[in-house]
């Protein structure tokens, strides 16, 4: 039999999807105040918030018929009209009071901006209690005891307190970054763990929350197309993280975690982050209500735009336009490598007696990159080589290093003055040295080379005078002939030869004389690692990225002056030079200050 349900249960089935842990009643509570116009917010909690949280503020507050109100279902202020696009606060469905509440012991105190005196009001588990007056300055506060109390299979869903309070503290902190004029506290059993002060723009909030490594040095972005804008700061590539939870993203001042966004960040990172890494973003985007939809879900951390498309190609080309851009000299990755590097009193010889370096692995993952970039040359890296040996004329090394000195002093990456175990090149600077890995860096140049032919229409490739047979197995065999006419695009073409084979006909000319065996077998892999679900646009860039690694300078190749200071060149007007295409550094920067203090001049 077909029967309404109580409002007691329907009032509980809505907090299963608003309110799912204490940090999303704690999330609720805080936007309201943010739509009172508050300008200081203070969160206590206890036990995780499980026992007891409290959200309190100083916003225009609320008379006592407005109080007994707030508590019915869909019962809001925020929305005037009928038009349920036309949402310009943060709440606006009029569930989180009643769903909170229906779950718990909730007291509300409140005072109006006109009235002289406040209201306070009881809820048990959904049921209200009476109305009384209460001395309070203006503003509210909202006291939820024992969450969940009434649902014990909910407490079960539950983390441990620390877990618990952890995710209020994140929570408190993403949506105090789109708000920096508010004032932000949290409190844990007398500990602050927490407190933001206001802040007159968001990069000095940004700083707070995210710290200065991050803020001090992180890319701005500022794009804008018809009514949507896009701004905020993108870390450079090197500074990133194993998880993605420092991808932040606000539509119109909210917090939200929306795919099409996020999918549109990593696209722009494609072939600068190493895998398995995600980067550090923080992007406010604004537009109007009417060409978003937040209300799909009633948590509104999901929305839907109008023209998703749209969107995505805004956000993609403005960070990669910032990456692309960027001139920023990082100085963490000087002192990182100052800190591993600083002996201590008797490493040295404890390290050489046993045979081996005492000092630990350098972990390149965590410190901002230096990283320039200019429009890219029309001139392949290869080019540009024979060019500068060619300037040069027969002039022996040591007068091409003398000319390299004279020539490339003053340009950012400096002179060449040597390479160390074939595999590293030593520049100056006017202010310090550089540190290049060959390898990494030729294979960002070769990989930026191919873009941009592929981006001008045609990738140029050169025929084979004998086709090569590759026996790569039959798995190999399938995805590659699967994925033949991207890999056409790409300037690789090949065939099906028999059971196991294939045959390739034509390969990128700017590879040169590749070792074509690895090659093909090393893109089969690639393609047959890559996710079904991925776009055809990431699997291409994979397989570029394969692809340009087999036409680079091996580590392990003696380079003379003249190649050494034009592959430094090259680094210095290609975009993205200072990440490989896997997302390791391609050169470090150490300034004078820093060598000082690794002798112990400073």
């Amino acid at each position: 039999m077909i029967r309404l349900l109580p409002d007691h249960i329907i009032n509980q089935i809505a907090a299963g999807e608003v309110v799912e842990r204490p940090a999303s009643a704690v999330k609720e509570l805080v936007e309201n105040a943010i739509d009172a116009n508050a300008t200081r917010i203070e969160v206590a909690i206890a036990n995780g918030g499980r026992i007891m949280l409290a959200v309190d503020d100083n916003g225009d507050g609320m008379t006592g018929d407005d109080l007994k109100m707030a508590v019915q279902r869909h019962a809001t202020s925020k929305i005037s009209g009928e038009d349920i696009m036309a949402i310009h606060h943060l709440g606006f469905r009029g569930e989180a009071l009643p769903s909170i509440a229906s779950v718990s012991r909730m007291t509300i105190s409140s005072r109006a901006v006109a009235e002289e005196n406040g209201w306070m009001l009881d809820i048990e588990n959904g049921k209200m209690g009476n109305l009384q007056p209460a001395s309070r300055q203006k503003g509210t506060r909202v006291v939820v005891e024992n969450l969940f109390a009434a649902l014990p299979a909910r407490l079960k869903f539950l983390k441990t307190d620390r877990t618990e309070t952890a995710q209020i503290l994140d929570m408190v902190r993403r949506i105090s970054m789109a708000h920096p004029a508010i004032a932000f506290s949290v409190s844990d059993a007398g500990r602050q763990p927490m407190v933001l002060p206001a802040r007159e723009d968001i990069r000095a909030r940004i700083r707070d929350v995210m710290g200065a490594d991050f803020a001090d040095e992180a890319l701005e972005i500022d794009a804008r197309r018809d009514q949507v804008s896009v701004s905020g700061l993108a870390g450079l590539p090197t500074f990133n993280k194993s998880t993605a939870t420092a991808i932040h993203l606000y539509v119109n001042g909210r917090a939200v975690r929306d795919r099409t966004l996020i999918g549109a960040v990593r696209a722009a990172y494609a072939d600068t982050l190493p895998q398995g890494r995600h980067p550090v973003v923080v992007l406010f985007m604004g537009l109007p209500s009417q060409d978003v939809d937040v209300n799909v879900h009633p948590a509104k951390a999901e929305v839907r735009f109008r023209d998703g498309g749209m969107i995505r190609s805004l956000v993609i080309n403005a960070l990669r336009a910032a990456i692309d851009s960027n001139r920023q000299t990082s100085s963490q990755l000087g002192q990182v490598a100052i800190g591993m590097t600083a002996p201590s009193r008797g490493s040295w010889y404890g390290g050489m007696r046993r045979g081996g370096s005492s000092h630990p692995r350098l972990d390149w993952q965590s410190p901002a990159s230096y990283s320039k970039a200019l429009p890219f040359t029309d001139a392949a890296p290869d080019a540009r080589l024979a060019e500068t040996e060619t300037a040069y004329g027969d002039a022996s090394d040591n007068d091409q290093g003398q000319r390299g000195e004279d020539s490339f002093a003053d340009y950012p990456l400096g002179a060449a003055k040597a390479q160390l175990h074939k595999t590293y090149i030593v520049a100056e600077t006017p202010d310090g040295i550089v540190l290049v890995d060959q390898h990494a860096a030729h294979e960002r140049l070769v990989l930026e080379r191919i873009k941009a032919q592929r981006e001008a229409g045609k990738v140029e490739r050169q025929a084979l005078l004998i086709p090569e047979v590759v026996e790569p197995g039959a798995a190999a065999v399938s995805i590659l002939i699967e994925h033949a006419p991207m890999l056409a695009e790409l300037g690789m073409v090949v065939e099906a030869f028999g059971d196991g084979a294939i045959l390739v006909r034509e390969t990128p000319a700017i590879l040169g004389q590749a070792n074509i065996q690895r090659l093909v077998r090393d893109t089969a892999d690639e393609l047959l690692e890559q996710d079904a679900s991925k776009s055809i646009e990431d699997r291409i860039n994979h397989v570029l990225a394969t692809i340009s690694c087999h036409g680079s300078v091996r580590a392990g190749r003696a380079l003379n002056a003249s190649e050494m200071n034009a592959l430094l060149r090259d680094m210095e007007i290609t975009p993205r030079s200072g990440q490989c295409n896997h997302g390791r550094p391609t050169f470090v920067n150490l300034s004078l200050a820093d060598i000082e203090k690794l002798f112990g001049r400073r």
